[in-house]
C-alpha cells in the first residue's frame, strides 16, 4: 500500500510518520518548499496550558515521537508568560533537521520542492496528484495537510498584502487545495466582524537588534515582558484579527511580550515598526519573519475541508486531512494530533479495517469532535480553537479534561483501551 501525504508541515510530518509506523509499505511526503514544518520553522511554543495534557495523551497513545523531538531541542522548559503556564520553547534552528532525520529513519520518502498543482481522479476517487514538474504520484490513500494560508492574492484580498513570510509563495508557488480540486465545497473561517480569514499571530525579531538587557533576559529566562509607555499605548491593532486568540489578552496590548525560540518571538500579529522603535530597548528593532511584520502577517483559515471525526474528507473516497485543513485548530500540537490520527486511519482505510475516532473523554478526541460541530454554526466559524487558551481551553477546564498529572492521563488512555494504539505495528 502506498500512502501519499501532500504538505510537509507538522501535520504532514505526523501523518507520514504514523502511516509508516502503522505498516504502510510506502509513504511519500510531498512538500512544495525546500524545508519541512511550514510555520513550525518560526513557531516554537509547546506544552502551554492544555497542550501539556494533549501532548501527554499522545505519548500514552503511542504517537508522541514528534513531541519528544520538540522536547529534545527546547531552549527553555516550564516557563510562564501572561495567560500561559509550563510552556516549552523549541529551537527553530534545530527542529527541522531533527524531524527530517526521524522521517527518513522511519523510511518515509521525503520529496522537497514538489508542489502539487492538480489531480487525476475517477469520480470521487483520487488516483494521482500532479506536481509542478509535470510528474505524477499515484497512491491508494492520500492525506492532505496543505494548510489554509496564501497564496499572495488571498493575503492581499483578506489581509494587508504579501508580507514575505515563511510560506514563501513567490519563490515556491502557491498552495492549492486537493479537496477543492476534487470538487469538495470547502469552508472559510471568519473573524468576529464577519470578514474572512485570520491573521497569523506572531512575528519574529532579529535578537541582535534588541538592547543588551532584553537580549540577556531572553537568553536567560526565555521570556521578556516590556511595558509599553502609556503615551505610546494605542492598543494592539492586530489582536482582533489574530488566529491565535489565546494570546488576544490585555497583557499583550499593554506590553511587548517576547519569547526565545532562537528568534525573539513577538506575540503580536504585526506591530508598526516606527511605533515599536519608540519602546525602550527596541530602537534598532528589525523583523525576521515576516519581513514586513510592521504592516501585517499571513492570512489563514481560507480553505477548511468538511470531514468526519476519523478525519476522512467528505465527498472523496480515499482522502484524509489534518492540520488547519481539518478545521479551526490553531498550533503545532493540534497539527501533530490530527496528522497522527489521519496517518493511522489512512492505513486502516487501505487495509479495509475500521477507522478510529478518538473518544471524547480524551482532550484530543473532544477537540476533534467539538471543532467539527462548531464549524457548522455561524458563531463557531468565527472562533479559533486550541488546547492552549481561549474558548477551547476554557472548555477543557469546564469538562475536567485539563490536567498536568501524567499518571492520571495514562489512566484515562488505558480506560479508553487505547494505550499504545499508535505504536509501530
Amino acid at each position: 500500500m502506498r500512502v501519499v501525504v501532500i504538505g510537509g508541515g507538522w501535520a504532514g510530518c505526523g501523518a507520514a510518520l504514523q502511516a509508516k509506523k502503522s505498516g504502510a509499505e510506502e509513504v511519500i511526503l510531498l512538500e512544495r518548499t525546500d524545508m519541512l514544518l511550514g510555520t513550525g520553522l518560526v513557531g516554537g511554543i509547546m506544552r502551554n496550558n492544555g497542550r501539556f495534557t494533549a501532548t501527554e495523551e499522545m505519548l500514552a497513545l503511542g504517537g508522541g515521537e514528534l513531541f519528544q523531538i520538540a522536547d529534545e531541542v527546547s531552549r527553555h522548559k516550564g516557563i510562564e508568560f501572561p495567560g500561559h503556564k509550563h510552556a516549552s520553547l523549541y529551537d527553530v534552528a534545530k527542529i527541522e533537521s531533527a524531524v527530517k532525520e526521524r522521517l527518513k529513519r522511519a523510511g518515509v520518502d521525503v520529496r522537497l520542492m514538489a508542489r502539487v498543482k492538480d489531480v487525476e481522479q475517477d469520480g470521487t476517487r483520487l488516483n494521482k496528484v500532479i506536481t509542478e514538474s509535470g510528474g505524477t504520484v499515484a497512491g491508494e490513500v492520500f492525506v492532505e495537510t496543505t494548510g489554509t494560508a496564501g497564496p499572495q492574492g488571498n493575503c492581499t484580498k483578506y489581509g494587508n498584502g504579501c508580507v514575505m513570510c515563511i510560506y514563501r509563495c513567490p519563490a515556491f508557488g502557491p498552495r492549492i487545495s486537493i479537496a477543492a480540486k476534487m470538487g469538495v465545497q470547502e469552508m472559510i473561517g471568519k473573524k468576529i466582524d464577519g470578514t474572512f480569514g485570520a491573521m497569523s499571530g506572531s512575528c519574529k525579531l532579529h535578537k541582535d537588534s534588541l538592547s543588551e538587557e532584553i537580549l540577556r533576559q531572553l537568553n536567560t529566562t526565555g521570556v521578556a515582558v516590556i511595558p509599553i509607555p502609556e503615551k505610546l499605548q494605542k492598543g494592539d491593532q492586530s489582536l482582533s484579527q489574530k488566529a491565535c486568540q489565546q494570546y488576544a489578552l490585555k497583557d499583550f496590548a499593554e506590553n511587548i511580550i517576547l519569547l526565545d525560540t532562537g528568534h525573539a518571538k513577538l506575540m503580536s500579529a504585526f506591530y508598526p515598526l516606527e511605533d515599536l522603535r519608540q519602546v525602550p530597548g527596541f530602537a534598532n528593532a528589525r523583523y525576521e519573519d515576516p519581513y514586513a511584520g510592521g504592516i501585517g502577517n499571513s492570512m489563514r483559515y481560507l480553505a477548511l475541508s468538511p470531514r468526519d471525526n476519523t478525519l476522512k474528507v467528505e465527498g472523496v473516497t480515499n482522502l484524509f486531512c489534518a492540520g488547519e485543513k481539518a478545521g479551526l485548530l490553531v498550533g503545532h500540537t493540534e497539527a501533530i494530533v490530527t496528522g497522527t490520527l489521519a496517518g493511522y486511519n489512512a492505513v486502516q482505510y487501505g487495509r479495509e479495517k475500521d477507522l478510529l475516532e478518538l473518544p471524547t473523554q480524551l482532550a484530543v478526541g473532544d477537540a476533534i469532535d467539538h471543532v467539527r460541530q462548531q464549524m457548522q454554526t455561524p458563531e463557531g466559524i468565527t472562533k479559533k480553537f486550541t488546547f492552549s487558551g481561549s474558548v477551547y481551553f476554557q472548555r477543557m477546564l469546564e469538562l475536567g479534561l485539563y490536567t498536568t498529572d501524567v499518571e492520571e492521563i495514562k489512566k484515562r488512555v488505558a480506560t479508553a483501551k487505547l494505550a499504545g494504539i499508535f505504536r509501530a505495528s
